[in-house]
């Protein structure tokens, strides 16, 4: 298996309304501190001593500080120096529906530093539209901007959630991929999917966690394949969420609505789903 570090000093929840009332954890407590650019330097450092920073993925999610951010820059800039194949994942975390989750003075961080030296991205579209400075109001729209961010530098852009309308209707959420490749000849191509997600009723926290992971995870396995792998992907989430919510129900009891520790994420009870996820949500070829 390829070796990986996931760098993410707090964990966002999904995001939607349960988020901007608790921007950190999703819940309304929380202890601990956040790291430091210069905690994770040190950290870094002790790793580069023992000789284990042979990375193969970095997978980075939400943070609030600049130089936190910078010094992720800096060390993936090395890493790549060091194994030209990395691949980071980066999930820009900044916010939704028009509200910020985190300082403005990081929009730019992203925008200049760490788009350009990711290789996969997933943004939902009001984190896409800040780092292109494009509204998405059409499919045409979403496949602009995705190619302004593939501009930017990543060769695969996953917006995860928009508010296009679905063909399937209202209770179904648009998620849209764009994955460019250089063929052996130099010629480009770009492959498009769009997705259609069930909607759920309910308030998860991690659920961005673990997108990002499983589209690192499946985009691993069929790095020439964007269909195969969100397909995987989003019946992975679909799975775990369906498993969460039967279990939640069961624990508030009939006609109760389920609290946010009843919510949390059946992960250990998903692991087979997770591993070889059955195909749920089928993607379609978009040009």
């Amino acid at each position: 298996m390829p070796r990986s570090v996931h760098t993410e000093p707090c964990s966002p929840g999904i995001r939607g309304q349960q988020e901007r009332l608790f921007p950190i954890t999703g819940y309304s407590h929380w202890k601990g501190q956040v790291l430091t650019a210069d905690e994770l330097h040190v950290l870094y450092e002790g790793i580069k001593l023992n000789k284990v920073h042979q990375y193969d993925y970095v997978l980075t999610g939400y943070t609030r500080d600049t130089s936190f951010l910078e010094m992720v820059v800096d060390i993936i800039q090395e890493l790549k120096r060091a194994n030209p194949n990395l691949v980071y994942v980066c999930d820009p975390v900044l916010g939704d529906h028009g509200s910020m989750y985190v300082p403005q003075n990081l929009y730019p961080v992203y925008k200049n530093k760490v788009v350009p030296v990711a290789d996969i991205i997933t943004p939902n579209q009001f984190e896409a539209e800040l780092l292109t400075g494009k509204n998405i109001t059409t499919e045409k729209d979403a496949v602009e901007v995705m190619d302004l961010l593939h501009a930017m530098g990543p060769d695969t852009v996953v917006i995860t959630s928009s508010d296009l309308p679905s063909r399937l209707g209202d209770r179904f959420l648009v998620s849209l991929g764009s994955q460019r490749k250089v063929r052996p000849d130099g010629s480009r191509t770009t492959q498009r999917v769009r997705m259609e997600v069930h909607k759920v009723d309910a308030v998860f926290v991690g659920t961005g966690d673990l997108f990002a992971a499983m589209l690192l995870a499946w985009t691993h396995h069929y790095p020439d394949d964007l269909k195969m792998a969100c397909e995987k992907t989003f019946s992975v989430m679909h799975h775990v969420i369906q498993r969460t919510i039967s279990y939640a129900h069961e624990l508030a009891g009939p006609g109760r609505r389920p609290s946010p520790p009843q919510l949390e994420l059946r992960m250990v009870q998903s692991k087979a789903d997770i591993e070889d996820p059955a195909i749920v949500l089928e993607a379609t070829v978009i040009s």
